[in-house]
């Protein structure tokens, strides 16, 4: 099941490993309701109750700080670690393993243009306050600094930082 992945994955950010002490910390983190919403949000968009979903997704608004667009799609293993000001569009795609920590923006950039949304790989971090923008696309395994502003294609085993964002390291290959 899918929310088990995430709390898995939750559990290795805090602890390194998964035990059951630290699946039970990780049940009781902010964030943890933000996801299990999402989650739920996104079971019932599939099974075509989609006003449910939309209920939830409100609800985590209220409850968590966060919003995230109906259409959003991640796959196992997506954290937030502080979902207070996440805001994720609708349109918005992601792989597996991604962690989120407070405040990022993972949105659209249109610019006169049509409307484009960036395409995430697997195995991210996105540090706070970090805004990811436009049709571009993260690359796997990469790191994203707290504050970037990320308008441009990141390749494989990059970290980023800065404003606009740049490379400042490149995992071994």
């Amino acid at each position: 099941m899918i929310i088990i992945q995430d709390l898995q994955q939750k559990c290795r950010c805090y602890v390194n490993e998964v035990t059951f002490k630290g699946m039970l910390k990780v049940l009781l983190t902010d964030g943890t309701s933000a996801n299990v919403l999402y989650r739920l949000a996104q079971f019932f968009q599939r099974i075509k109750l989609g006003i449910i979903g939309w209920i939830l997704l409100d609800m985590n608004k209220f409850l968590n700080g966060c919003v995230i667009g109906r259409n959003a799609d991640f796959g196992g293993g997506f954290v937030l670690m502080h979902p207070i000001g996440v805001v994720i569009n609708g349109g918005v795609k992601g792989g597996k393993n991604i962690v989120i920590e407070s405040g990022v923006v993972l949105g659209a950039a249109k610019n006169g243009l049509p409307l484009k949304l960036p395409v995430l790989g697997n195995d991210i971090f996105i540090g706070a306050g970090a805004k990811v923008l436009g049709g571009i696309r993260i690359g796997n395994n990469v790191k994203i600094g707290a504050n970037a502003v990320v308008v441009h294609d990141v390749p494989d085993g990059a970290t980023v930082v800065g404003i606009p964002a740049k490379i400042i390291n490149m995992a071994n290959k």
